[in-house]
């Protein structure tokens, strides 16, 4: 064997193992995920609110509650995140929600929210059903729209 063969073969073998090792990794972060998730939809209640505001904002400008902002690690401070304004019985409170979820709350209406703390996990109509509105496509995805029908 040459000298390239054996670099090549040295490069191989590093390259799988940390493939391996993302691999391993990657599920843990999954499992936590998944077991969180599941913490969180085991406490959630289900409460009518009506929605004042909804926006895409900077933790720190959202008027959280400051020990939201402390527990948040340092380096998703800076990071927007969805925050409904809303009226839950007398109070106006500030709430977090899912990034999923976050197009379907419709401004100034009053919605059943499945909640676990300041965070919206689930929202469904009172009245009537939710719709997500429709996104607005670029050029090139209407092109392909229109190719695939």
């Amino acid at each position: 064997m040459n000298i390239g063969q054996i670099i090549l073969l040295v490069v191989l073998v590093i390259v799988a193992v940390a493939l391996i090792l993302l691999y391993r990794y990657g599920s843990k972060l999954q499992k936590q995920s998944s077991e969180s998730q599941a913490q969180m939809w085991s406490g959630a209640q289900t409460v009518s609110i009506l929605v004042i505001d909804k926006k895409r904002m900077k933790l720190k400008e959202s008027n959280l509650p400051q020990i939201v902002i402390d527990q948040t690690p340092w380096y998703l401070r800076r990071s927007k995140v969805p925050v409904v304004k809303a009226k839950i019985g007398p109070k106006i409170m500030t709430l977090m929600c899912d990034d999923k979820i976050f197009d379907l709350i419709p401004v100034k209406k009053e919605v059943k929210a499945v909640m676990n703390g300041i965070y919206i996990l689930d929202v469904k109509g009172l009245r009537s059903n939710l719709e997500a509105k429709p996104v607005k496509q670029s050029f090139v995805q209407k092109i392909k729209s229109k190719l695939v029908k």
